[in-house]
């Protein structure tokens, strides 16, 4: 449990550096791991690990399995270390060092690695542990694998774009695609089947140093996923198979017209008949993968933000009741609320921190929000913080802290900071000074995202809520470890006593 006073560093696995345009899980993710073993803290957090598609911009947010994992962060080096891939194969895959990351020519170069490790694993003793994989996923890899390779058949269409006879989830069309794509439908799985080694072999390596893994869970799947077209029940769909309503936020501090994510809606009330098997089974699973699991968006579950299909802002949408302390009993009666923590950020209202209370679920606070002028106020003042939440100097939907001290404050918030800080502070010194003030909380767990360690600007930031394109694209550059003051981070974690001896 989080009850140890500690820190950790935010950073997301394709913002690793790396030869191949994207960071993945080789070489650079242990070094990453040295790196904060060596500097004290105790927490990796990366974000939703979803697979990823151009249909949703390459966010891990709007993610084509609410299981299955981004196989774009399969490591080569790792993959050529095991006899699956040659050397001239691996050099040829290579790219420029380079800050931002080209979804498009990476996961073109990548897919053609993917072909080649396929074909040589198929003839390798690894079949056994694969055979083993296979049968012990089954829930949700079957469906996943004959997804993809139906949506591979139909040129990558969205399924509601696919044959009449294949946009259903039949019997019938599943034992014929099991037929005819046996040999499509045994990749999917064997790129998961690898991901989920090399990422298990990863944490091992974390948890060995004692740095524990927290994971992201996204709220919500995106329509052209394996789980709406094979569970179109658990959806509020039209009798056609297309959205009836689709996902947002009003507006708030992000944007002044809310954001619409485009996510088809659950439908609880069908979900509520199952038992909410559906998602009991994928925070299980998400458990399995990590020592803790965020859950994005949390306030959803109290109520959420639907909108009419069709509409082109999230104005129009109305809050509906979700499930709420329903879904919870399902959970803590199964003992999976223990390593919850709650992204509970935005419009909060009571039934939201009363749902957080009544099942002790870890909370968020963000030091980005804490200036303005209800700080007396505001829940993510120092003064406010409760021993059981993360603190973050920023989350990967804000600005870095450079950024948000240049472009997102005004004077009296940049007075107020000072004030709290002891001392004046400039767009040369904030990311510090919030990283000291984040340290100095109350609360038991601290996390900083890499930017903000690093002092860069907003041309490192990873996601701007409310906008389409851009995002999810930065990474670091392979010299990062020279710049990163190793000592200084080390030296304030041990300063506000996050260091265990």
């Amino acid at each position: 449990m989080m009850n140890r006073r500690s820190s950790g560093i935010l950073l997301h696995v394709t913002s690793l550096p790396s030869k191949y345009g994207i960071g993945d899980l080789g070489p650079e993710a242990y070094r990453f791991a040295d790196f904060l073993m060596e500097t004290g803290q105790r927490y990796w957090q990366v974000l939703a690990l979803s697979p990823i598609g151009p249909h949703g911009r390459y966010s891990p947010y709007n993610g084509l399995s609410g299981f299955a994992a981004n196989t774009c962060l399969i490591s080569p080096e790792l993959l050529y270390r095991r006899g699956l891939l040659r050397k001239n194969e691996i050099r040829v895959a290579e790219f420029p060092d380079g800050s931002r990351i080209d979804y498009r020519r990476v996961l073109a170069r990548k897919r053609k690695l993917l072909d080649a490790a396929f074909k040589r694993f198929r003839n390798t003793p690894d079949r056994d542990d694969y055979e083993r994989f296979c049968s012990a996923n089954t829930g949700w890899l079957d469906d996943y694998a004959v997804f993809v390779a139906l949506s591979r058949r139909f040129g990558t269409r969205m399924w509601c774009r696919w044959p009449l006879a294949h946009r259903r989830h039949r019997a019938e069309v599943v034992r014929s695609a099991a037929k005819e794509l046996r040999t499509a439908i045994d990749h999917q799985k064997f790129l998961q089947f690898i991901f989920f080694r090399q990422w298990q072999s990863l944490r091992r390596y974390c948890n060995n140093r004692r740095i524990r893994m927290i994971g992201d869970v996204p709220f919500y799947v995106a329509y052209d996923s394996a789980d709406v077209w094979a569970r179109q029940d658990m959806f509020c769909l039209t009798a056609s198979g297309k959205p009836a309503f689709i996902s947002g936020v009003p507006p708030d501090a992000f944007s002044r017209t809310g954001q619409l994510w485009g996510n088809p809606v659950y439908d609880w009330s069908a979900l509520r008949k199952t038992g909410y098997s559906w998602w009991i089974d994928r925070i299980s699973h998400n458990l399995d993968m990590f020592d803790f699991v965020r859950i994005d968006h949390f306030r959803g579950f109290v109520a959420f933000w639907r909108v009419p299909a069709g509409r082109k802002t999230a104005q129009s949408g109305r809050w509906v009741r979700g499930p709420g302390g329903a879904l919870f009993d399902a959970l803590r009666g199964r003992g999976l609320c223990k390593r919850l923590i709650a992204e509970d950020l935005g419009y909060i209202t009571d039934a939201v921190r009363n749902l957080l209370e009544r099942y002790s679920l870890t909370c968020m606070r963000v030091m980005q929000f804490a200036f303005g002028p209800d700080q007396a106020q505001s829940c993510h003042s120092l003064r406010n913080h409760p021993a059981d939440c993360v603190v973050y100097t920023g989350t990967h939907d804000n600005n870095t802290a450079r950024g948000w001290f240049k472009n997102e404050t005004t004077a009296a918030d940049r007075k107020r900071l000072s004030l709290a800080a002891g001392r004046t502070v400039t767009k040369a010194n904030v990311n510090w000074e919030l990283i000291l003030l984040a340290m100095s909380s109350r609360a038991n767990t601290v996390i900083i995202p890499m930017q903000d360690v690093l002092g860069l600007g907003v041309e490192a930031r990873m996601n701007h809520p409310g906008r389409s394109d851009g995002n999810w694209r930065w990474k670091l550059r392979k010299d990062w470890f020279r710049s990163a003051p190793a000592e200084r981070l080390a030296e304030s974690a041990a300063a506000a006593g996050r260091i265990e001896d």
